[in-house]
């Protein structure tokens, strides 16, 4: 570690950290390297794929993008924090239920994508979906499976069945 690392305290998934890190150090390889928080992927490294997508006080960022300084009392969700409360957990069923992954590299970044245009509530049409997760990468799926999934826990969440 350098002379130059700064000291860091921020929560990360509700716990409190407290660590010493480089001033180039992302995001992402502070949560996968120094917390082994390994749900959110490193991909593209440019903010493109999203695979890095986690959560900064309430709003989805690139994990990629952010350096761990710029995160200094700030809350970070990732995956693992979303998975463990329970507030994805129909998302989870669904993408898997339809099929809505299959390497699952993109799956964390997808879930955290799709959640934070479901908070807002209401039923989002197919191309509103399509939309919201456009900065987001599927090599394997097609995203046919994915939009449904999200469709279908939109409209759960809404009180229809379909």
């Amino acid at each position: 570690m350098s002379e130059h690392a700064h000291d860091i305290a921020l929560t990360v998934n509700g716990e409190r950290v407290a660590a010493r890190v480089e001033p180039r150090k992302t995001l992402v390889d502070f949560l996968r390297e120094d917390l082994a928080l390994t749900g959110s992927h490193v991909g593209c490294e440019h903010g493109v794929c999203g695979a890095c997508t986690v959560r900064v006080n309430g709003a989805i960022v690139r994990g990629c993008l952010m350096l761990a300084v710029q995160c200094d009392g700030a809350t970070v969700e990732t995956i693992e924090g979303l998975s463990d409360s329970g507030e994805i957990a129909d998302l989870q069923d669904a993408f898997r239920r339809r099929n809505a992954l299959q390497c699952g590299y993109c799956t964390p970044g997808m879930i955290l994508t799709a959640q934070d245009l479901l908070q807002h509530g209401g039923i989002p049409s197919r191309a509103a979906i399509r939309t919201h997760l456009s900065g987001n990468y599927c090599r394997c799926t097609g995203y046919h499976a994915i939009i449904d999934a999200i469709e279908a826990v939109a409209r759960a969440r809404a009180g229809e069945s379909r």
